[in-house]
């Protein structure tokens, strides 16, 4: 089965920028990308501001009509009560995120969260018809003692527990041993991990949910190196971190079709 899926460059804020940074952000990268010609039907470009940033984002890019994404970095899996501190998939839909980042490794070590949280914020995702980009990935001692792609595996088939066939969703492999480390994954590794993070998706949820969906890599991506991830044909686009802060740098990843070629 043949299936044209849309690369995806997402470019994850963590807790750095505020409202009006954030605002002064997305407009000079609409700017730099529309002077650049980007063609955003072959690209997708997506930014996951913190909460407080979302409501600014929302209305900038729906007055502009700017060809940008916009996604949570998290939610909670429940959808009202007395859950202090917590975002209900409800509010996100109600600011017309399209996505959200569940399971991302800081989530996973800093906050505790383990593999059933994940699956049942998976689930809140879906119930408001969020995409989930699920976070998976593996520390450097994993690696060492379970090999290459079993911790990622494991930790995707644990969060597709109960969803259906029919679920619009995008993975993120993200080596927690590369994330800030300034050294990425080579492509070969990265496209290792992504294989058999595809395999699983067709044994779980069928091969129309393979073929179609999304893998990312995350972890030290740079406009120096991009190409060399989407050349495999199992890496279909990148979760940025630190350099998703730099507006030139940025919008060079995103531009990496024209600047390097594939």
């Amino acid at each position: 089965m043949v299936v044209n899926r849309v690369p995806l460059i997402a470019g994850n804020w963590k807790m750095n920028l505020d409202h009006l940074q954030a605002i002064a952000f997305v407009q000079k990268l609409a700017w730099s990308l529309a002077d650049a010609k980007h063609d955003a039907a072959s690209v997708e470009v997506a930014v996951f501001p913190p909460f407080t940033d979302l409501r600014s984002v929302q209305t900038l890019v729906s007055a502009d009509k700017l060809p940008i994404a916009f996604g949570a970095q998290d939610l909670s899996e429940h959808d009202s009560g007395a859950y202090t501190g917590e975002i209900s998939g409800a509010f996100l839909k109600a600011l017309e995120c399209g996505y959200v980042l569940i399971g991302h490794s800081e989530r996973r070590t800093l906050h505790a969260e383990s593999d059933e949280q994940v699956a049942a914020k998976v689930t809140a995702a879906l119930k408001h018809n969020l995409v989930p980009i699920i976070c998976v990935g593996e520390t450097s001692e994993d690696l060492e003692k379970h090999g290459p792609s079993a911790v990622p595996v494991a930790q995707l088939r644990a969060a597709l527990s109960g969803i259906s066939a029919t679920a619009d969703i995008v993975v993120a492999y993200e080596p927690v041993w590369a994330i800030g480390s300034g050294q990425a994954a080579t492509p070969e590794q990265a496209e290792q991990v992504a294989a058999a993070l595809r395999a699983e998706l067709r044994e779980t949820l069928g091969e129309d949910v393979a073929a179609k969906t999304r893998i990312l890599y995350g972890g030290s991506v740079k406009a120096a190196n991009i190409a060399g991830f989407m050349r495999e044909p199992n890496v279909d686009g990148a979760l940025v971190g630190g350099a998703s802060l730099d507006l030139n740098e940025f919008s060079s990843i995103v531009r990496y079709q024209k600047h390097v070629g594939v």
